[in-house]
C-alpha cells in the first residue's frame, strides 16, 4: 500500500468517525482529494486507492491533469475550487464538472453561456462561495449577500445551482470553528426552505466546507462536501497561480 493509500484510508476513517458522531450517514459526504501542484503520478496513486473525486485551485494546471488522466480514467469528477477570472472561465467551462468559488454573477453567467457554446451535455455545477469570516485575502461574498446571488444563478440555462462553499479562517479553537460553520449550515438551511418549490433549486443540496484541519467540525454541521489535501498527500509547495 502506497502511502497516498494509506493517508486515503486515514482520512476516511475521520470522515466516517465524523459522521456517525452526530447521527450522519457517512455515505452521504463526498471527499474530494485537493491534488493542485501535486503531480499526476500522486493522483495516480490516489486513483489506485479507490478516489475518483478531485480539485484544483489553477485552471492551466488542472486542465493538463484533466486531460492526462481523462482518458484512463473516464469517471473522475473534476472540481475548480480557486478563485476564477473572466479571461478563464471558458477554460473551466470546458474541462471541469464543478466549480465552488462562484462569487459574481458574471462569472456564472459567462460559465452557463460558454458551457451551452461547448455543447456539453451535462450542467456545470456551481457552489456559491460565501467569505464567512470576513478576511480581506479571502475570496467570496458576505452571507447576507449569498441569497440574491444563488436566486439570480438558478435562472442560469446551462448550470446547475448546487449549493454554498466557505473557507473559514483557519482557527485550533474548536468553539470559533463551529461558530463559522454555523453561521453558514444556518444561511444554506433558510435557501433551502424559502426556494424549495422555486425553479433552479430543485439540487440546491450542497454545503462544501471543511478542509485536513476541521472537517470533523464542518461535518458536525452539515457539510456535504469536505475537500482534503494535506491529509491526503502531504505539505505542498507553493506555487503562483
Amino acid at each position: 500500500m502506497t502511502l497516498i493509500a494509506t493517508h486515503l484510508e486515514q482520512v476516511r476513517r475521520r470522515v466516517q468517525d465524523a459522521a456517525l458522531a452526530v447521527q450522519r450517514n457517512p455515505s452521504s459526504i463526498t471527499l474530494m482529494a485537493v491534488s493542485k501542484t501535486f503531480p499526476v503520478q500522486n493522483i495516480e496513486q490516489a486513483i489506485a486507492a479507490g478516489q475518483m473525486v478531485f480539485g484544483e485551485n489553477y485552471v492551466q494546471e488542472g486542465i493538463e491533469k484533466i486531460q492526462i488522466l481523462s482518458a484512463l480514467h473516464p469517471k473522475l469528477e473534476w472540481h475548480f475550487i480557486g478563485p476564477l477570472q473572466s479571461n478563464k472561465t471558458k477554460d473551466v467551462a470546458a474541462h471541469f464538472d464543478w466549480v465552488h468559488s462562484i462569487d459574481r454573477l458574471k462569472i456564472a453567467e459567462r460559465l452557463s453561456i460558454q458551457r451551452g457554446e461547448l455543447a456539453i451535455p451535462k450542467k456545470l455545477q456551481l457552489c456559491v462561495q460565501v467569505n464567512v469570516s470576513n478576511e480581506d485575502s479571502k475570496s467570496g461574498i458576505p452571507l447576507k449577500e449569498a441569497e440574491t446571488l444563488c436566486s439570480a444563478i438558478a435562472q442560469l440555462p446551462h448550470v446547475s445551482l448546487r449549493g454554498l462553499m466557505a473557507i473559514p479562517a483557519p482557527t485550533s479553537d474548536l468553539m470559533i470553528q463551529g461558530q463559522a460553520f454555523e453561521a453558514v449550515e444556518d444561511c444554506f438551511k433558510q435557501i433551502q426552505v424559502k426556494y424549495s418549490k422555486e425553479v433552479g433549486f430543485q439540487e440546491f443540496n450542497t454545503l462544501s466546507m471543511g478542509m485536513s484541519d476541521d472537517m470533523e467540525s464542518a461535518i458536525a454541521h452539515g457539510s456535504t462536501i469536505v475537500r482534503v489535501g494535506t491529509a491526503i498527500f502531504g505539505k505542498r509547495d507553493k506555487i503562483s497561480a
